[in-house]
């Protein structure tokens, strides 16, 4: 590593959120060092000029912990980013001692908690007054299937507590079914949330950047696809404005009393056309290169958050800029959709002067290849292959 040049860890190489922040912060000539439990697409960027392979967060974090305190302790690694829920919830429970040896920029453990946490996220949605679904928190509140029929119309949601990507979310449309699929979410997932399902009329996501609770950066996006189409990740999205649901999440946001990155997630409710709430994703989101394709770069905001303490003020960026996650998502989107002339079409559009990949990349065709290597050996992997399926209901 040359003398002089900011070093850059980045954790979990394996998300596409890693994949362009390696890419935004290693175009400007800054050292990136990659992280992940397997070899990984983003392991085969240009940009990546060290690639690590770490003890698994999920697994072994005892392991994990001593791994990235002994790294940190020896390398001289200026900025550390955490991308996934667990490698980021480690650094929030060990900021005292990763901050002593690297930069970084993360939430309090009480605002990490009150976001990750949809309980929690339900009951600050209340006090400030924000829609979001009719939902019972099972570990404080009561509740009967006599009230339940009063109060749900079918289908409803057995939704986790803790959970990303939709995963372990199960839908009822019968009650004779509801006490088993409880019970069966509730073994994985305690005291899930029994939530009003939202007609799809559409998905939006805000993400944001504060300092200290100071709104650095904002940015929102409109899914245009997904998969599966109940509601997993985006396959293709769009850089929109969207004021209403803006000011909420910043409501909410400043409420918490939050610092680092976040989105915020909302379903149009399609019988009345109104913004929901519906979870917040307390770090970096798999649609990040959305936001940065349209002019609102949160990688080296970041960067810059933690190297100087200081970063630009981004509150304006273009609309209209698409990105598509064409391997492996959209390609599973267009094999499971209905073959409509409209989807036939849009699929099949590849080159546009507003549409860019989260994977494919001219100038970085490493990681293209990577996912094809990743998502092979992938398939012959129980736990890899369940992460990648277990999601929508």
């Amino acid at each position: 590593m040359k003398k002089n040049i900011k070093n850059v860890f980045v954790c979990d190489g394996r998300s596409r959120a890693a994949l362009s922040i390696i890419r935004s912060i290693g175009k400007k000539n800054i050292n990136v060092i990659v992280g992940e439990s397997f070899k990984c697409s983003s392991f085969y960027s240009k940009y990546a000029l060290k690639k690590i392979i770490y003890p698994c967060p999920q697994k072994e974090l005892d392991e994990f912990k001593k791994f990235i305190i002994d790294y940190l302790f020896h390398n001289k690694i200026d900025v550390f980013i955490p991308v996934r829920d667990d490698t980021t919830e480690f650094v929030v429970k060990n900021y005292v001692d990763i901050s002593k040896l690297t930069s970084i920029v993360v939430p309090s453990k009480k605002s990490f908690n009150a976001s990750r946490d949809k309980s929690e996220t339900i009951k600050f949605a209340r006090k400030l007054d924000i829609p979001h679904p009719k939902t019972i928190l099972t570990e404080n509140e009561k509740y009967n299937i006599k009230l339940l029929k009063k109060e749900f119309h079918l289908p409803i949601l057995i939704k986790p507590r803790i959970s990303s990507g939709s995963r372990g979310i199960k839908i009822v449309y019968n009650w004779d079914d509801f006490e088993f699929i409880f019970n069966e979410v509730s073994k994985e997932y305690p005291f899930p949330l029994i939530q009003e399902f939202i007609p799809h009329g559409g998905a939006f996501g805000v993400s944001v950047l504060y300092d200290k609770n100071k709104l650095k950066a904002f940015f929102t996006h409109k899914r245009i696809r997904e998969f599966p189409e109940s509601g997993g990740p985006s396959t293709l999205r769009e850089g929109v404005h969207f004021e209403e649901i803006e000011k909420y999440s910043f409501k909410l946001m400043t409420d918490i009393n939050w610092n680092g990155v976040a989105m915020i997630e909302y379903r149009i409710d399609k019988k009345t056309n109104e913004p929901k709430l519906m979870e917040i994703n307390p770090r970096f989101w798999g649609s990040l290169e959305t936001a940065v394709f349209s002019g609102v770069d949160f990688p080296n905001l970041l960067y810059e958050l933690s190297i100087n303490k200081e970063c630009d003020y981004v509150l304006k960026y273009k609309e209209g800029k698409r990105v598509r996650w064409l391997f492996f998502g959209d390609l599973l989107w267009f094999l499971n959709t209905k073959k409509t002339i409209n989807n036939i079409k849009s699929f099949f559009v590849f080159k546009n002067k507003n549409l860019s990949y989260d994977i494919f990349s001219l100038n970085d065709l490493g990681p293209l290849y990577g996912s094809f290597i990743e998502a092979f050996t992938s398939f012959f992997k129980k736990d890899r292959r369940k992460h990648a399926f277990k999601r929508g209901w």
